[in-house]
């Protein structure tokens, strides 16, 4: 088995619940509260802050320099997508739960500061980038639905835009960090469909978090 083909097998694994997600398929039809969004920036501004930090852990602690560039790459694409944050709190507004960060939100990027701190560096690479097909194409539908039912202009979509857009870059330094724990026997294939499963789990866990508090 090469890099291409346990991706693959991964995401064959994850691809019949990423319709579990239930907020998504509002937004795209314009029936979720526009406060959604300032829920969804309030708690960006968490995840994004949390992550940065994670992903310069991983790079800092892989052995592999391949695993090194591909979390190096995407530490900086956090802080980017932070600053953009700002734009949608300006045009959504203060988020109406905005006293604590929501739990079932916060699990995703705990759970990737766990892996900075336990995780084999090809099978984290494997879990998070298994992960990102889905992510992409709900913030793909998000940011189009923002612009169509609810009026926000291109700055405060900014942020949904950049994580939906395609970067083949980060697609080929995930496949060769990957490889490389593959060609070295470190990568632990049961640890790599474990965490890419508990990674969309909790990817869908921050989506129907807000969707459970916004459709009551």
């Amino acid at each position: 088995m090469n890099a291409a083909e346990l991706l693959d097998e991964i995401q064959a694994e994850l691809a019949p619940h990423d319709g579990d997600n239930r907020l998504v398929p509002l937004i795209a039809a314009g029936k979720a509260p526009r406060a959604v969004f300032a829920a969804l920036a309030a708690e960006e501004r968490w995840i994004t802050r949390s992550d940065w930090r994670s992903f310069h852990e991983m790079a800092a602690r892989a052995d592999d320099p391949d695993a090194r560039t591909f979390f190096g790459t995407l530490a900086p694409g956090e802080q980017q997508a932070y600053a953009m944050l700002d734009a949608l709190i300006a045009a959504a507004g203060p988020d109406p739960g905005a006293e604590l960060p929501r739990a079932g939100c916060q699990a995703y990027p705990a759970f990737v500061a766990w892996l900075a701190l336990h995780g084999e560096s090809a099978a984290t690479a494997a879990g998070i980038y298994a992960n990102f097909a889905a992510f992409g194409t709900y913030c793909g539908i998000v940011a189009a639905a923002m612009r169509e039912h609810y009026g926000f202009d291109d700055a405060a979509c900014a942020f949904f835009d950049f994580f939906a857009a395609d970067v083949p870059v980060i697609g080929q330094q995930a496949l060769v960090a990957i490889q490389a724990g593959l060609d070295a026997e470190r990568l632990d294939l049961e640890a790599a469909h474990r965490y890419a499963r508990l990674f969309q789990h909790y990817e869908l866990l921050f989506w129907n978090t807000l969707a459970d508090e916004f459709t009551e």
